[in-house]
């Protein structure tokens, strides 16, 4: 069993640690907080061994009434690998604790790339992160880009991709974030950060990216437009499209119009927490217009990352190759 360490268990962490736990190959050692809020209470009533992630801090847990199995390098130290899911900058600032005690970490989408020996995204470069010491999982918009650019790159070619991100303010649980009644570019200079994130997975190639915040919280979505090396129709796209097990193509007959009603329809399949693991693509939306490809997709952005995370695991510990992780990962999930 591959023993994982889960270092911040908010949103992604949380999320994480559920999905570690369904893996036939994998156990959680244990997970680290900052302090003893509700996730720190139901980690340790769904029997999470919890650790205490900055000394100083540890005391306001016994004061709370909450049990602690030690402190963060404990966890650390008898792990296999970590999953390093604290905020924005956070994870840089760990490293040397994972260096120092020789465990393998994952950091999260919000690092810089230069804290990581190599970006990750399982469907495109897995065996890149085969053996590092140090992966980076890449951000939820650019999962979500990598698993569509794949396919259409190996199958028709990619001489230019264009995209726009409408992203929501904030997660729902982020009650100080914004925007409120307002439309933002964000940056209000171009690239956005996720075109050149996305060539930290795909050097090769040429995207402009460009992003809007706005006053919403279910997901993220992206209009996006690939100009292709060869021009197929936009049925045989789809065929292509479906048969990849993390795009989720919609079905007309669904009804679903936006994402408010696709995560209603998260909820109704029993997913946990309502997640949409896959991206959430219309089929109505595909459309080519000589070589150039369209559509609409969705995606989750307290989500899609997970499925990456368990197989960044198995990666870095190469104890299986992309589609034998991959397979196992969905099965275990429901994917």
């Amino acid at each position: 069993m591959i023993r994982v360490a889960i270092n911040g268990y908010g949103t992604i962490g949380k999320r994480v640690a559920d999905a570690v736990r369904e893996q036939p190959d994998m156990e959680v050692v244990g997970v680290a907080k900052t302090s003893p809020n509700f996730e720190a209470v139901r980690a340790v009533e769904k029997g999470y061994d919890l650790y205490a992630a900055i000394e100083d801090r540890a005391g306001k847990f016994a004061d709370a009434d909450i049990e602690t199995a030690g402190l963060v390098d404990e966890l650390v130290a008898q792990s296999d690998v970590v999953v390093d899911a604290t905020p924005s900058g956070i994870g840089a600032e760990n490293k040397a604790m994972y260096d120092e005690y020789e465990t393998p970490a994952l950091y999260q989408g919000g690092e810089s790339a230069d804290v990581a020996d190599v970006s990750f995204n399982a469907r495109s470069n897995y065996d890149k992160a085969r053996g590092a010491d140090h992966v980076r999982v890449v951000s939820c918009n650019t999962t979500g880009l990598s698993r569509l650019l794949a396919p259409l790159d190996e199958e028709y070619g990619v001489e230019k991709a264009r995209v726009t991100l409408v992203r929501r303010g904030g997660d729902p649980s982020q009650t100080g974030r914004g925007p409120i009644n307002d439309i933002l570019p964000n940056p209000i200079t171009l690239p956005s950060h996720h075109g050149p994130d996305v060539k930290t997975i795909f050097p090769e190639i040429d995207i402009d990216t460009l992003g809007l915040k706005v006053p919403a919280t279910l997901m993220h979505m992206h209009s996006v437009n690939v100009t292709l090396e060869t021009a197929p129709d936009a049925d045989e796209v789809l065929d292509l499209l479906e048969g990849e097990s993390r795009i989720f193509c919609i079905p007309p007959e669904f009804d679903i119009d936006g994402t408010g009603q696709l995560k209603e329809y998260a909820k109704d399949l029993g997913r946990p927490r309502g997640d949409i693991w896959e991206n959430a693509l219309w089929s109505e939306s595909i459309t080519m217009e000589g070589n150039d490809f369209y559509c609409f997709q969705a995606i989750h952005q307290e989500s899609d990352v997970v499925s990456e995370n368990v197989d960044a695991i198995r990666a870095v510990t190469g104890s299986a190759d992309a589609e034998e992780s991959v397979q196992t990962t969905n099965d275990a999930l429901g994917i």
